[in-house]
């Protein structure tokens, strides 16, 4: 079984495992998880390696060394630290409370596994980002998931190819923030908000009453309405024009592609 992070599987036609030996093993997806990001898959054939010990991510503090690993041993692993830990709010309705985020950044970071100095797994990277340190644009990183937001959701993985928890509705909305405002940068073709007529540029206002002026804050608001196929209603600003909105909210795991929503 394989820990990765879920965009590099999420909607493949097939998955494939090269090892640093150079030998290619088949594998088959077992869970993505939209909440974490995380990704399984099992190899269909024994693996050589070793399993990396699970660690405690809660312990990793600001100023910790960290080892970060990617594809190709030793000569693709860099030490790094962990610059900040903090709240991140990804564009594609997602959100992560307590984020680590480390440097100098690894050029192949997408699922490289972010090792503490007792050879534990403490996260698993996921972005490129040019803040790692808040307020400031000239300290480039990596943003890792927490290896502790996997233990609970684990056995559900495994079990039904998804996490545990009840399905937060989703919109099928892109953002960004800009001057104090959630702006739609883009609608998923056939989700929910664009078969509502949300558009690109649009700046959302509030959600069931709740004023918004950040992504985080507009991601809670949403979640806070109910579980995935909630009305969810929006007040939306278009053109200077105040307008309110309502809409059937989706579950994510729907318009995934058929073997990922199982």
């Amino acid at each position: 079984m394989i820990l990765t992070i879920g965009y590099l599987i999420l909607e493949a036609d097939f998955v494939e495992l090269r090892l640093n030996q150079g030998r290619t093993v088949a594998a088959e997806i077992v869970a993505y998880d939209y909440d974490t990001g995380f990704g399984l898959v099992r190899a269909r054939e024994p693996l050589d390696p070793p399993p990396i010990p699970l660690g405690n991510s809660s312990l990793v503090s600001e100023q910790d060394q960290v080892l970060v690993a990617g594809f190709g041993g030793i000569g693709s692993t860099i030490g790094a630290h962990v610059v900040s830990r903090r709240t991140f709010a990804g564009y594609w309705e997602y959100l992560l409370e307590d984020a680590i985020f480390a440097a100098p950044a690894h050029q192949n970071w997408g699922g490289t596994a972010l090792i503490s100095r007792s050879g534990e797994l403490v996260g698993v990277g996921s972005l490129f980002v040019r803040n790692a340190i808040p307020g400031r644009r000239d300290v480039v990183g990596n943003m890792f998931v927490p290896i502790n937001l996997l233990k609970p959701t684990l056995a559900d993985m495994l079990l039904t190819g998804r996490g545990g928890r009840p399905d937060k509705p989703w919109l099928g909305v892109f953002t960004t923030e800009l001057q104090g405002m959630v702006v739609v940068s883009f609608a998923s073709t056939d989700g929910p908000a664009a078969r509502t007529g949300i558009q690109r540029g649009d700046v959302i206002m509030g959600v069931g009453g709740t004023p918004v002026t950040k992504q985080e804050e507009f991601y809670r608001a949403l979640w806070a309405q109910g579980e995935a196929g909630v009305v969810v209603k929006l007040k939306i600003m278009r053109d200077g024009a105040l307008i309110d909105m309502s809409l059937t909210s989706g579950n994510r795991y729907d318009f995934l592609k058929p073997g990922i929503s199982n």
